[in-house]
């Protein structure tokens, strides 16, 4: 009987998380895109996205209510959002009734994962784990532009924005409210478009080259811009 080796599991991750992960991650069998991510610090599918906090950082936004309002915004976005906090337990700055009640709130309220691991090792094998069961029966290529729970016509026009480099929820709003709709952006010029605010000469330049670019399937094997 011959067996078959399965396809290792493609992980994008933040281009703000540290190189190492992209060394663990590819140490255990990982494919790894490094990107900047709107949300989350790790995609491991097209439908759930991972975000790593310390322990500190995980106490400290709690205290500025912080937390909820990313968990908020990751689960407007993906329908699986799970939270690794990352880092040996020491002194809580929180009271433990307090504490039991955040994560409480993480799973029942916003129907997270809550998961704990020692280190940047322990995180990258979670990660890797979650990856490898999302994508084991996929049978086409898996999309890592998210798609929202429910769209407006307003969010349409902004989601086809928000994924071209260097764009996101702020610029892609100023365009579509300087134009007025998703056509007017998409006919005005360079020089138009580095005049709205916030804008600038880089982003349009590389709005314009996306438009314009030929399609190169080659380029699209790689999920790169």
């Amino acid at each position: 009987m011959s067996s078959v080796n399965p396809t290792p599991p493609h992980i994008v991750i933040d281009a703000r998380e540290s190189d190492n992960f992209i060394r663990l991650l590819s140490g255990i069998g990982a494919t790894v895109e490094k990107k900047t991510l709107d949300l989350g610090d790790f995609l491991c599918s097209d439908k759930t996205v991972v975000e790593r906090k310390t322990r500190e950082d995980f106490e400290n936004s709690i205290l500025d209510r912080r937390l909820f309002s990313q968990l908020h915004n990751l689960g407007s976005v993906y329908p699986h959002v799970i939270i690794i906090v990352e880092g040996e337990e020491s002194f809580c700055r929180i009271n433990r009734a307090a504490l039991l009640g955040a994560y409480a709130s993480v799973v029942s309220d916003f129907g997270a994962g809550l998961f704990f691991t020692r280190n940047s090792e322990g995180t990258a094998e979670l990660v890797h784990a979650i990856a490898k069961h999302e994508q084991k029966d996929r049978k086409s290529e898996i999309s890592f532009f998210p798609k929202r729970k429910t769209f407006t016509i307003s969010q349409t026009q902004r989601a086809v924005l928000e994924p071209f480099p260097m764009f996101g929820p702020k610029s892609s709003k100023r365009l579509l409210e300087h134009f007025g709709n998703l056509e007017n952006v998409m006919l005005a010029s360079e020089k138009e478009l580095s005049e709205v605010e916030g804008i600038g000469e880089k982003r349009a330049k590389i709005l314009r080259r996306v438009l314009e670019s030929g399609y190169k399937k080659d380029e699209d094997e790689t999920l790169e811009l």
